[in-house]
């Protein structure tokens, strides 16, 4: 792929890598680079040879937010005739495979809400988390107000959203914004080996797992135990799933055919 492009992808084993390619405007999130991740995202979804995704940026930011100059002009009915946000930036939600973000040092508004989106997200120590938008007189429009909460809390999102404070990765870790902290040096090395070993476990226990821990995310309690449950139980139909106890039993490595 050009070095133009607006993203870079790569494979590595079993691990599709995206990585966001706008340096000069710190990764600004626009809607040629959007439409270029959400592509990307479905590709290696359905690649059968990846087992997990990881998406990163560059030393400096992973995003610095949504591309303020593309916006400025826009009216009310731009956005709404387009469906802004929802056409694109939801793709991510498609994505049925575990998705990694690997973060170093911006993630401000739409690239916060971005990593909030993936599934792990792995914070280099130049990491940097806001929603900034209320100094705009915006609010965050990618799921922010609605997936932080989620992860930190009421208070603690209220606070991030309503002051546009910045969060630094140790407090980010605190506060459970993101999986874990790793050297700067240490950034992609250590996400490519977290995902090469989810990509190393049954593909469909993966999927089942990462759409039962959603359901917990967005429905009651009830309504997720059952959801779950069942889930469990289609494990018995699994291939993978007597693999990996008759290897436990045996004391040997599993060997997984991903069915």
């Amino acid at each position: 792929m050009s070095t133009d492009a607006p993203i870079l992808t790569e494979t590595r084993g079993r691990v599709g890598l995206i990585t966001l390619n706008r340096p000069q405007q710190l990764n600004a999130l626009n809607d040629a680079l959007m439409d270029a991740l959400g592509q990307a995202l479905l590709v290696f979804d359905a690649d059968e040879a990846i087992g997990a995704i990881v998406i990163t940026g560059s030393a400096k930011a992973f995003a610095a937010g949504a591309d303020i100059a593309a916006m400025a002009d826009w009216s009310y009915m731009d956005v709404y005739r387009s469906d802004f946000i929802t056409r694109n930036w939801e793709t991510i939600r498609r994505v049925r495979k575990p998705v990694l973000a690997a973060v170093a040092g911006f993630a401000m508004g739409g690239g916060c809400e971005l990593a909030l989106a993936c599934d792990i997200i792995i914070a280099a120590e130049s990491a940097k988390f806001a929603l900034p938008e209320v100094k705009l007189a915006m609010l965050p429009g990618a799921g922010g107000t609605q997936r932080l909460p989620r992860a930190i809390g009421k208070a603690k999102a209220m606070d991030l959203c309503l002051s546009g404070r910045v969060l630094d990765a140790a407090e980010a870790d605190r506060h459970g914004l993101v999986s874990r902290i790793v050297p700067d040096a240490r950034l992609i090395d250590e996400t490519l080996a977290l995902a090469a070993t989810l990509a190393g476990y049954s593909l469909p226990a993966l999927m089942a797992i990462k759409e039962s821990v959603n359901r917990a995310y967005e429905s009651p309690l009830s309504e997720g135990i059952g959801y779950e449950r069942r889930q469990l139980h289609a494990r018995f139909a699994s291939e993978d799933a007597h693999e990996g106890m008759r290897a436990f039993l045996e004391k040997r490595k599993p060997v997984f055919m991903h069915r």
